[in-house]
């Protein structure tokens, strides 16, 4: 996480740097950045180009994830990536819904929860992470959040392969944002700027993700 400033508001951004040895879900592509043309070798400019998962980093995930007729994240509506988001400080590893009722939910629609992944500096792929419960989905869902994010790498627990939680919220239409960090920033009520790149047909992308206080 770094911070910066613009005028009198504190820009925290919490997205993760993408190079090379970040961590990736098992199996997912690793990030590969090479040169095609560098300055050095004569050329007039640098470019790169650049291979990973659309799940890599700090990202967001749109329903077709999880269903192939779902939307995809070029038709993600930016409502749902901008605006006011409520950061809450949970300790627990499993966050079901009896944790989320002691919370204050007034005038919520966009939330991050900070676990204990956010005291990491780095987001070393850890299978314990903390994550939600079904019941815990269940309750955004009835909250009618547009967002729900996460400094874990999902969501759903590691070893559940069905990935309940992911389909309770995709299904529902709110967005899914993964892979935060969350350090340095005190829970409460900030301003959310996550826009995914726009890929048409794609189920995620990476994003820059940053609060405004």
């Amino acid at each position: 996480m770094t911070l910066g400033r613009l005028g009198g508001v504190k820009i925290y951004d919490i997205s993760q740097t993408l190079r090379e040895g970040i961590a990736v879900w098992p199996g997912d592509p690793e990030f590969r950045q090479r040169w095609v043309l560098r300055r050095q070798d004569g050329e007039l400019s640098n470019l790169s180009a650049v291979t990973m998962g659309t799940h890599t980093g700090t990202h967001l995930d749109a329903p077709k994830h999880l269903q192939d007729s779902g939307r995809d994240i070029a038709a993600i509506p930016l409502r749902h990536c901008l605006g006011q988001a409520r950061v809450f400080s949970i300790s627990r590893k499993r966050i079901g819904a009896a944790d989320l009722s002691k919370l204050d939910w007034r005038g919520v629609e966009r939330v991050l929860f900070k676990t204990r992944a956010g005291r990491s500096r780095q987001l070393a792929f850890d299978r314990n992470f903390a994550c939600l419960l079904e019941d815990a989905a269940d309750f955004l869902v009835r909250r009618r959040v547009l967002l729900v994010g996460i400094d874990a790498p999902s969501v759903d627990a590691f070893e559940n392969n069905e990935l309940p939680s992911h389909r309770r919220l995709l299904r529902h239409g709110i967005v899914i944002l993964e892979g935060v960090r969350l350090g340095g920033v005190p829970p409460g009520d900030y301003e959310l700027i996550c826009l995914p790149l726009k890929f048409a047909g794609s189920e995620g992308s990476p994003v820059r993700a940053v609060l405004l206080k």
